[in-house]
């Protein structure tokens, strides 16, 4: 089951922040990871005012992931955003499609 690594990100140097940028897509790809979300025009539909830069990562599975994080190279890639901003990222499980139908074909079945 895919995995997604989501992440908040308030840049405070885009410099340092930028060569960071350079070096992940093809860390990313070594683990099978790709951008699903990088950065872009966001718009905040409830809650408080979502300023940060916003990226959503998709990777095989949970372990892909993990390993990608924990490797050599994306630790390398960090260092280069130190200062750069402060981040926050979350892993997670993707939702199985099967569930997805599931849940679809009991919610068509009600009305307001």
């Amino acid at each position: 089951m895919s995995a997604y690594v989501i992440g908040r990100v308030d840049i405070r140097d885009p410099e340092a922040y930028g060569a960071y940028m350079r070096h992940t897509p093809r860390v990313l790809n070594r683990f099978g990871g790709r951008f699903i979300v990088r950065g872009g025009e966001a718009e905040t539909l409830e809650g408080p005012e979502e300023s940060r830069r916003l990226v959503v990562i998709e990777f095989p599975s949970l372990d892909h992931a993990k390993r990608f994080y924990g490797s050599e190279a994306y630790q390398k890639a960090k260092k280069l955003r130190e200062g750069g901003g402060d981040a926050h990222f979350v892993l997670i499980n993707g939702y199985p499609s099967e569930e997805w139908n599931r849940v679809l074909a009991e919610s068509e079945t009600l009305s307001l």
